[in-house]
């Protein structure tokens, strides 16, 4: 096959999946996917995928070097908490390693679980004691755990490479088509926008000896299209949008919109993520674009709604919570409960 080739596959979905090979736990991964959801849908449940943390892409066969996204998963492992507060059931897919529901709030870095502990040895055997000050929080967070744990509404899945979370997302995504428009897709993690085909890596390590590294990547396709229109076409989906110039924030989102035609887009500024985000969705039909998807659409076909939190009045809230429960109540409109 010519490189030409390749780079022209490397833009379709279609072709990427037919020539790119799915990760070896799938099968089993989709097994297990599939009998959540069949639990879910026989108790009568809403489902949220919700996908988290940044995907890989590796250099060679046989990988020791690989390129990365920053994402340490902290937006999609907290709405996933809000979601299930919220009562939905959740599918939390996510890059290994990174944040989790429940498990976040005593990360290694910024709350390392072994501080809050301390040990009593005035008798034996000694006892491990929860400090005062950590008590509240833990008792909270632990008891929101086991609720989940008992009702069975949190599913866990990982990925590491892109092509992971490629497969990942088509599979569970067809899995989801029976719960129809009682599924939301949260499509929260950072996704690698470029990628290196099997059949352009090296086997074995790149060598360093031989000075400059230069690599040809090709445009990972873009799946808003294939799962608006092929795989899950009732589902309500949610993509997001970073950027670095807020100028560009909310055009980008619209342009979105109108070449897929999904239902929100939720723009974040890289510096201003935590407590600023701005929701953008179509107020009608799908806009159209040219074929080429050059033009510019109409700004009056869409809504905007900006979500703000203060952290110098209220440090400890979180945007997700107003984040989810915006989504909640646009989810309610999309499956006619109100």
């Amino acid at each position: 096959m010519s490189n030409e080739e390749v780079q022209s596959e490397a833009f379709s979905a279609e072709s990427y999946f037919a020539t790119q090979p799915p990760p070896a736990s799938l099968e089993e991964d989709v097994a297990r996917a599939r009998e959540f959801i069949q639990k879910q849908i026989s108790q009568g449940r809403k489902v949220v995928l919700v996908t988290s943390g940044g995907t890989t892409v590796p250099l060679e066969l046989n990988v020791v070097r690989f390129l990365d996204n920053f994402s340490a998963g902290t937006r999609g492992a907290t709405s996933a908490e809000y979601f299930l507060k919220a009562g939905y059931s959740v599918i939390f897919m996510h890059r290994q390693f990174s944040l989790q529901p429940f498990s976040r709030h005593y990360s290694h870095s910024t709350h390392p679980f072994l501080d809050f502990l301390d040990v009593d040895d005035s008798e034996e055997p000694a006892q491990i004691d929860v400090k005062a000050a950590e008590h509240t929080q833990l008792i909270e967070v632990l008891s929101q755990y086991k609720r989940v744990q008992k009702a069975g509404t949190l599913h866990t899945l990982t990925f590491v490479t892109v092509n992971d979370y490629l497969w990942l997302l088509r599979a569970v995504s067809q899995e989801l088509v029976p719960l129809g428009r009682l599924a939301m897709f949260y499509l929260a993690a950072a996704v690698s926008d470029f990628f290196l085909p099997r059949q352009k890596m090296s086997e074995h390590k790149i060598q360093s000896g031989k000075g400059s590294l230069h690599i040809e990547m090709d445009q990972v396709p873009k799946i808003l299209k294939p799962l608006v229109n092929e795989w899950t076409r009732e589902g309500y989906i949610v993509s997001f949008k970073l950027e670095t110039d807020e100028t560009l924030l909310v055009p980008k989102a619209r342009k979105a919109l109108a070449r897929y035609g999904h239902q929100v887009v939720i723009g974040n500024d890289l510096h201003r993520r935590k407590f600023e985000v701005v929701f953008v969705s179509p107020k009608g039909g799908r806009p159209v674009l040219d074929e080429n998807g050059e033009a510019e659409p109409d700004p009056s076909q869409f809504a905007e709604s900006w979500v703000h939190i203060d952290p110098a009045t209220n440090p400890t809230r979180e945007i997700e919570e107003d984040i989810v429960a915006e989504l909640v109540r646009r989810h309610r409109v999309w499956t006619g409960e109100s």
